[in-house]
């Protein structure tokens, strides 16, 4: 089972509920793709706040991920699959037969010693990268550029996968987690399979520490402050506040934010379900 709940031999372990790490195979990552990571605690090169509720955490380093998968034809070996602080995924560690190794973001189901590949002309199987047009229809597919050659941007965090729906022309339809339906260029690259980890959203911290250990600070709901601090603050008791707004009186809560005249729009087939029927 890939997540427990813990005996409560202390408070905060009543409510945990834990990842079992059974997937993991090595605990100490690759030295030579690890670079720092420098904090700012949410503040500028001025030294103000720009970012409220960021600060502490544990000290983490970088694991450089290849989201590009730009080694056509060589092929790889699956060596360890890892944990990595900086994401929700699992990352695999693959050393590709040149002698070069990369980290790739761990699909569901990846094994120590199997072998992937990336480019034209692969077989659509789990860990391969190979462009749009070229996979079969309703596969499921992770890590997805946007452009060709850009990297994957879509589908990264644990669990998640989109669904190849159909070709047309150079484009291709995908249907992604959110419910939106898009085109995307066909010549784009992606990843057969979802990412690992799919029970990441059953987790839970247990106690406000292990957020502490993050890096979140504490959260102040704006409904409790004062009207000179956030527009939904104020009144007596309490009280809506009219249209939820953020901080800086950006609709939030559900509410359409996204700009009608971006130029993305005309590729969506489908918009994304919405979180109020508005």
């Amino acid at each position: 089972m890939p997540v427990r709940r813990l005996k409560p031999i202390t408070p905060g372990q009543r409510f945990r509920v834990a990842n079992t790490f059974e997937e993991i195979t090595a605990s100490k990552p690759e030295k030579s793709l690890l670079v720092p990571i420098k904090k700012s605690g949410g503040r500028n090169n001025q030294g103000r706040t720009t970012m409220r509720f960021i600060g502490g955490g544990h000290k983490r380093r970088y694991r450089l991920i290849d989201f590009k998968r730009n080694k056509p034809g060589i092929a790889g070996e699956v060596k360890t699959v890892e944990y990595d602080p900086n994401r929700t995924a699992f990352i695999c560690l693959i050393e590709y037969t040149d002698g070069e190794k990369r980290y790739i973001l761990a699909p569901n189901g990846i094994k120590v010693g199997q072998k992937i590949e990336q480019g034209s002309g692969v077989a659509p199987e789990v860990g391969n990268a190979m462009p749009l047009i070229e996979m079969p229809l309703g596969s499921l597919i992770h890590n997805i550029e946007l452009q060709p050659a850009q990297g994957g941007k879509i589908c990264r965090s644990a669990g998640s996968y989109a669904q190849l729906m159909a070709k047309e022309g150079k484009y291709v339809a995908i249907k992604l987690p959110s419910g939106e339906s898009r085109f995307i260029l066909a010549a784009c690259m992606a990843t057969i399979g979802s990412v690992s980890n799919s029970d990441h959203s059953q987790e839970n911290k247990g106690k406000a520490g292990r957020s502490r250990w993050l890096g979140r600070r504490p959260r102040t709901r704006s409904s409790v402050m004062n009207p000179v601090d956030h527009p939904m603050g104020g009144g007596e008791g309490r009280n809506k506040g009219g249209q939820p707004r953020s901080r800086n009186l950006i609709y939030s809560q559900g509410q359409k934010t996204r700009s009608p005249k971006k130029n993305s729009s005309r590729l969506i087939i489908e918009k994304r379900k919405s979180i109020r029927n508005k």
